[in-house]
């Protein structure tokens, strides 16, 4: 929580990344396999639009969709909401990486098939 007593802005970005891995999880993707599958997602580009605070004790309720799936590259939009109220939504836009080059690479064939299979679900 910050002075405010809202929960900090940089939060909401920790709250996308755990729903990113559980999204992953959703889809068969738990994060090991995932990296061993050579996928290593890193967020390129991330774009906040806050509706309303979130408070302490707050339950969240969290809805991750994929948007977009390209060669080393996918989007995803992250709603965060409280009792069906929106608090905020957040538009993600990951890389994978070769962490030993710190360059993209390709989404292997199987976790891009696997994220197109959520994107139209």
């Amino acid at each position: 929580m910050d002075a405010q007593g809202f929960m900090f802005n940089s939060r909401y970005l920790e709250v996308a990344d755990v729903a990113m891995t559980e999204f992953f999880r959703s889809i068969g993707w738990p994060y090991l396999k995932l990296v061993a599958e050579g996928t290593d997602p890193s967020v390129v580009s991330a774009v906040l639009s806050f509706k309303a605070p979130a408070y302490f004790e707050d339950d969240l309720d969290i809805d991750v969709t994929c948007r977009k799936v390209g060669n080393s590259s996918f989007n995803l939009e992250v709603h965060m909401m409280r009792d069906e109220s929106p608090l905020a939504n957040i538009e993600l836009v990951y890389v994978n990486v070769d962490p030993r080059t710190a360059q993209s690479r390709p989404i292997p064939t199987t976790v891009a098939e696997a994220l197109r299979r959520a994107a139209t679900a």
